[in-house]
């Protein structure tokens, strides 16, 4: 129950290795789709930073996923961050983010930015090294593209369990959550409605975990669509609850829970 891959973050903002006040700050803002004051905590450090100015050009790209709003204000820091990148893992890690930008505006039917996505992952793929800590989060981005915009079901199964291994060695919980979510996916549309469960039930795990707030509902959602009745409307249902409770977002699943059928009908 939701558009293809727009459910996941998978910005690099890693929760599970905050150590910093102000990315601990950042962190439980943006998990609760605060990402315009999430920002503005980075803004100061984004002015000379590269890492910093990739963390804001993240924020905003998610924002965009959840909302559909914001694409100037994320293209600009973007444009920033690709400023201050000096080294070839700054290089692929704001090229990987260009192509997830394009990305997401294409699938979201903002502006078809198909060819631009693969461009700039392809960029990425030939400046990060292979034990780069981004490698596994553009191996889930190319996942996406082959899904979603290729039509290449093989090629992203490969892709996503590439990400799922490259997550689990780097310790990345949230890429985690998202490699689970697609597999899941994929099981789903196999018909084996038991490793969906498991896969689903896994993220959802996760997200909650982590506190990940605005991630739990496209997570319930998902879980519903292969769990049996009474479960499948109890978890539906508290996917709508936490929508309403941040305000509408994520905007495609607040739709899609209006017009999906009870369960009597």
């Amino acid at each position: 129950m939701s558009p293809p891959g727009s459910s996941d973050s998978d910005s690099g903002l890693r929760p599970d290795r905050v150590d910093d006040p102000v990315d601990t700050a950042v962190w439980r803002l943006r998990s609760r789709g605060c990402w315009h004051d999430a920002a503005a905590l980075l803004t100061p450090r984004a002015a000379g930073d590269a890492s910093a100015a990739l963390k804001r050009t993240a924020v905003l790209t998610e924002r965009c996923m959840f909302t559909s709003e914001g694409w100037e204000a994320a293209e600009d820091a973007l444009r920033a961050a690709e400023a201050l990148a000096l080294t070839d893992d700054e290089r692929g890690a704001t090229a990987c983010e260009r192509g997830y930008l394009a990305y997401a505006s294409t699938l979201l039917g903002v502006r078809d930015r198909a060819d631009e996505a693969r461009t700039a992952l392809g960029r990425a793929a030939a400046l990060l090294g292979p034990g780069s800590p981004t490698r596994p989060l553009l191996d889930f981005r190319r996942g996406l593209i082959a899904q979603h915009l290729a039509q290449n079901p093989t090629g992203a199964q490969a892709a996503f369990q590439r990400a799922h291994a490259g997550a689990k060695n780097h310790g990345d919980e949230l890429l985690l959550s998202c490699t689970w979510r697609h597999l899941a996916a994929m099981a789903e549309q196999e018909g084996d409605l038991a490793e969906a469960r498991r896969g689903f039930a896994e993220s959802l795990r996760i997200r909650e975990e982590l506190g990940y707030l605005i991630g739990i509902a496209p997570a319930l959602a998902a879980l519903a669509e292969v769990e049996e009745e009474p479960e499948a409307t109890r978890l539906r249902t508290e996917a709508e609850r936490l929508v309403r409770l941040l305000g509408g977002v994520p905007v495609w699943l607040a739709e899609q829970l209006r017009q999906a059928p009870t369960a009597t009908a």
